[in-house]
């Protein structure tokens, strides 16, 4: 049963530490931004690393990887992009990433960047009762998206559509603790959503306590995310009223809510 350890770090941050069998030592980080909190999370923990993977090149998910290098030589597996000179085993769309007693489906999601890939880990027939468990990097966040700082509209929904499409269950690992100013926005879209207030609810209770609110589910993402809603009238009919014109396609109202978040 693959054990998942959260890392906070930097201002809002969450590195994830991979360890895929109880009681074995190896473990594998997940955008690592700074070095440090990783070996303090393997020392706590007497885990050893046994390699990076990156979801993509910003620098507070790849500062780390050299430090880490210095003391431990392994692999570091990520997008091919000139960006990340320390990638050494390069992944597309597509590709399953096979390590020791770790299976990583990988999943294109361009948008936030061109390069960004997201990772999906689903148990195999011996642990069929854990749930699916997505690493999403910075496309997908609890409540919200990631900014449009190179791709598309289009293009970003895309990637957002391939997430949300997983199973229900699918337990959403993202790389910022966003979800509490994620979700005050997404009232003003959709205020009527009871399932959202409801969730706005509980992650301001959870925040005053200091806590994460991850993992998050698409289940809940699909109830409560704007940016997976853009199909729906409510969402469409909100984005047009923002900005004072009609809009044609889910993509454009993607893009009126993406802009509606960056100016809020």
């Amino acid at each position: 049963m693959l054990t998942v350890y959260s890392i906070p770090a930097l201002e809002s941050n969450y590195f994830w530490l991979l360890q895929p069998v109880p009681g074995e030592p190896d473990a594998y980080i997940l955008d690592p931004g700074d070095a440090q909190p990783v070996m303090d999370c393997l020392h706590q923990h007497q885990l050893r690393l046994a390699g990076i993977i990156i979801t993509h090149h910003h620098w507070d998910h790849t500062d780390g990887i050299d430090e880490l290098l210095a003391h431990f030589p392994v692999p570091v597996y990520g997008p091919d992009s000139r960006r990340i000179p320390q990638v050494t085993h390069t992944l597309q769309d597509g590709d399953t990433l096979e390590l020791p007693s770790l299976r990583l489906e990988v999943l294109a999601v361009p948008g936030h960047t061109l390069d960004h890939l997201a990772y999906l880990y689903t148990a195999n027939q011996h642990t069929a009762s854990q749930p699916a468990k997505l690493f999403c990097g910075d496309s997908l966040f609890a409540g919200g998206c990631g900014r449009m700082f190179e791709g598309q509209p289009e293009q970003m929904l895309a990637s957002l559509n391939k997430l949300a499409a997983l199973p229900e269950d699918t337990l959403v690992y993202c790389s910022h603790e966003y979800t509490l100013a994620n979700l005050q926005f997404a009232v003003q879209v959709e205020p009527d959503n009871k399932a959202l207030t409801e969730r706005l609810q509980t992650v301001q209770q959870i925040r005053q306590q200091h806590l994460s609110t991850l993992p998050s589910t698409i289940a809940i993402e699909r109830r409560t995310n704007p940016f997976l809603r853009c199909h729906l009238p409510a969402i469409k009919g909100a984005a047009e009223q923002h900005i004072g014109s009609k809009l044609t396609s889910d993509a454009s109202v993607f893009a009126a809510i993406r802009r509606w978040k960056d100016q809020a």
